[in-house]
């Protein structure tokens, strides 16, 4: 449990409620499997409402955007992908409990739901303007470098790296699992320096994580 106590002591998160806390890692496929368990989906609904707040806010205080400027940033910053990333960002997704059909498949959905699931604890247990100081921390930073969640990471890392008129590859350093069930490891090298990893249930999948994780680098 030290990971999950390094979380809630960076976010200021010892005194959440454990039950709330609990029930907001807990997966329906577990839930199903287990009595008188309750699963995320309830304080999901809620932190869903709380964060759309939070960063409407935000939108409307610091910038002068008009409404259709304002939600289409917004969507960009609380979509799957930024979500799932956020929370993988925060040690979160090894601490999801699911039910035995899902071990092995918690996907970006998932851990997106729980991202809100426990801002939605974080809300009951301390209210709103804490939930809002925890998501200034988290996802502000990310809106002040106008970071892309979403796309084909792979042509975005090309550009930059005509732009600089640098080599870039994609390497294959590792395959895992069962036939059916494998999981490949991929690195991008940029004149031979390695400048990106990723991992994906597809080599394309892997990389694309790899170039995101190097543009991710590069936009820093």
């Amino acid at each position: 449990m030290v990971i999950i106590m390094e979380f809630l002591e960076k976010y200021n998160l010892k005194n959440i409620n454990k039950d709330l806390l609990e029930e907001a890692l807990t997966h329906s496929s577990y839930s199903n499997e287990h009595k008188n368990v309750h699963n995320y989906e309830r304080l999901e609904f809620l932190g869903d409402a709380v964060l759309e707040l939070i960063t409407s806010e935000y939108f409307y205080e610091n910038t002068d955007y008009k409404e259709g400027e304002m939600t289409k940033k917004r969507a960009s910053f609380v979509c799957e992908q930024a979500l799932s990333y956020y929370a993988k960002e925060m040690g979160i997704p090894k601490f999801i409990k699911v039910g035995h059909g899902q071990e092995g498949n918690i996907n970006d959905t998932i851990i997106a739901d729980v991202f809100e699931s426990v801002l939605g604890a974080v809300y009951l247990s301390f209210g709103y303007n804490f939930a809002k100081d925890y998501i200034y921390k988290i996802v502000v930073p990310y809106i002040e470098k106008n970071f892309v969640f979403f796309g084909d990471y792979k042509t975005m890392l090309q550009e930059c790296v005509q732009t600089d008129k640098k080599s870039l590859e994609y390497v294959l350093v590792n395959e895992t699992g069962e036939a059916h069930n494998k999981t490949f490891e991929v690195v991008v090298k940029i004149d031979d320096i390695i400048y990106g990893r990723g991992t994906g249930k597809s080599k394309k999948e892997a990389e694309q994580h790899a170039a995101l994780d190097a543009y991710k680098k590069s936009a820093k």
